[in-house]
């Protein structure tokens, strides 16, 4: 198995954007990053995220970081 399915890390910000009617177009503008970069952060492809970035999107979406990210170490990706 690929050492990046090795994880249990989770993101939920699916989840996030219903809960607050935003569509990743919305996010993106205002967060100022690109749709595909959230995208693969969305789907949890995504390696390594910046505090400054986790910052500006727990900004935009009202929330915490673990709101968005969770870690389950039962359940490798």
């Amino acid at each position: 198995m690929p050492e990046e399915e090795l994880h249990g890390i989770r993101i939920h910000l699916d989840r996030l954007l219903v809960e607050r009617g935003m569509t990743l177009t919305e996010l993106s503008a205002q967060v100022g990053i690109t749709v595909v970069n959230l995208s693969v952060l969305k789907n949890g492809r995504a390696r390594a995220i910046r505090f400054s970035t986790l910052s500006r999107i727990c900004d935009v979406l009202q929330c915490q970081p673990g709101d968005l990210i969770t870690h389950d170490p039962a359940e490798p990706a």
